[in-house]
C-alpha cells in the first residue's frame, strides 16, 4: 500500500506518494494551508482516496539536532494524523529537504516556488523508502 509523505509549512504543505510496493516517491502537490482542523481534513481524505496505510512527516530539527517549535508544530500534527487516520505516522529528519529541492529545481530552469514544497516532500519520502528497504525484515 501507499505511503504519503509530508512537507509541513506554515503557508503550504507539499505532499508526495509512493508506489503501491513502496519503492518510488512522486510529487502529488501542495496544499495551501487552511488552518489545522482543514489541513488534517485535507490530507485525512487524500489518504483514503488514494490507499494510503502509513505517513510520514517531515520534522524539521534544527542543524544540532535540537527540537524548535517548527519540529513540535510537526511533532503535533504527526500525532493528530495518527489520531485521526488510525494509520501509522512516522516523523523523519527533514534537514536539507528543501535546500535539495531548491537546488534540483534551479538547476532544471524552473522559476516558480510552488513545486518546492511537493519536491521536498519527495525527498523527503525517497528518503523514508530508502531507509525502510534498507531495514533487514
Amino acid at each position: 500500500m501507499a505511503v504519503l509523505g509530508i512537507d509541513l509549512g506554515a503557508r503550504r504543505i507539499g505532499l508526495a506518494l509512493s508506489d503501491l510496493d513502496g519503492r518510488l516517491a512522486l510529487p502529488v502537490g501542495t496544499l495551501q494551508s487552511r488552518g489545522r482542523a482543514q489541513d488534517l481534513a485535507a490530507i485525512c481524505a487524500l489518504a483514503a482516496e488514494r490507499g494510503v496505510s502509513r505517513i510520514v512527516v517531515g520534522l524539521p530539527v534544527h542543524m544540532n539536532g535540537s527540537a524548535g517549535p517548527e519540529a513540535r508544530a510537526a511533532q503535533d500534527f504527526a500525532d493528530a494524523l495518527r489520531r485521526e487516520l488510525a494509520l501509522p505516522v512516522e516523523t523523519l529528519d527533514e534537514r536539507w529537504t528543501t535546500q535539495q529541492a531548491q537546488r534540483a529545481l534551479a538547476e532544471a530552469g524552473a522559476r516558480r516556488r510552488a513545486p518546492v514544497d511537493a519536491l521536498a516532500a519527495t525527498i523527503l519520502l525517497r528518503t523514508y523508502l530508502a531507509r525502510q528497504a534498507a531495514e533487514p525484515q
